[in-house]
């Protein structure tokens, strides 16, 4: 790996609600300060509750939430405002895709513990953190924060209700998935996560049944499909039956 997709960048244990009040705020047409100014408010008696530190855990959540709505790399600002445009018209239970999305394009450490948070579920009904915590090491080094990092997305998980705990300390079951069967939102997904992985490439069938994306059970559609739904999507023809859908 290399780049942003080297990066561990989300290091913190951040609820679901909190990237929903930044989405509607940005909505709203709030500038960055006032957006900020509100952030902290909010946080200020759930998160370093009287910590002095410059970069604190504070600090940090409300980097990671404006980085992945208002602040994006520049490449992902048109995925940003057609993600808010969709947002909009969704009841809010459903914003989970668009939020999840959001993080997967902007960090790629989200994506990997979430495709070896899915391939496990997949493969044998349950994830230990035990064995994510072994992938992560092979992905991203022995280092301490990549292991703190782990926990709190896990955290995030469970938070989120995509992930439940079991009777077994560190053992989770998958938690609530969502259909997707609306095309636009299946290709904003697909190029979301498109953006997570190293190529710019994917056969689609894998990109629908991707174990990053473990939340949420999208409707079969075609390649051709999701590339006539995105202007910055096209299809390459990969064998008979294993069309790639890329990022241009």
């Amino acid at each position: 790996m290399n780049g942003r997709k080297a990066q561990i960048g989300f290091s913190q244990r951040i609820r679901l609600e909190w990237f929903e009040q930044t989405a509607n705020m940005i909505l709203a047409g709030s500038e960055k300060p006032a957006i900020n100014d509100a952030l902290q408010a909010l946080l200020e008696d759930k998160i370093s509750v009287g910590g002095q530190a410059v970069r604190g855990s504070r600090e940090k959540v409300i980097t990671i939430l404006l980085k992945t709505w208002l602040t994006v790399p520049g490449e992902l600002e048109t995925l940003r405002d057609e993600g808010l445009d969709i947002l909009q018209g969704l009841p809010r239970k459903e914003r989970i895709i668009l939020h999840w999305g959001m993080i997967l394009a902007v960090y790629s450490f989200w994506g990997a513990i979430a495709a070896d948070t899915g391939r496990l579920l997949r493969l044998q009904g349950t994830a230990a953190a035990a064995h994510i915590q072994r992938r992560v090491k092979e992905q991203y080094g022995e280092r301490e924060a990549a292991s703190r990092a782990t926990r709190r997305v896990l955290r995030s998980f469970i938070d989120w209700g995509v992930l439940n705990e079991t009777g077994d300390k560190g053992v989770y079951a998958q938690g609530e998935q969502y259909s997707v069967e609306e095309p636009k939102l299946i290709a904003w997904l697909v190029e979301a996560s498109l953006h997570s992985r190293v190529h710019r490439a994917a056969a689609i069938k894998d990109m629908l049944d991707s174990p990053s994306i473990f939340p949420f059970q999208l409707a079969h559609i075609s390649a051709e499909q999701v590339a006539s739904l995105s202007p910055r999507l096209d299809t390459l023809r990969h064998g008979l039956d294993d069309d790639l859908v890329m990022l241009l």
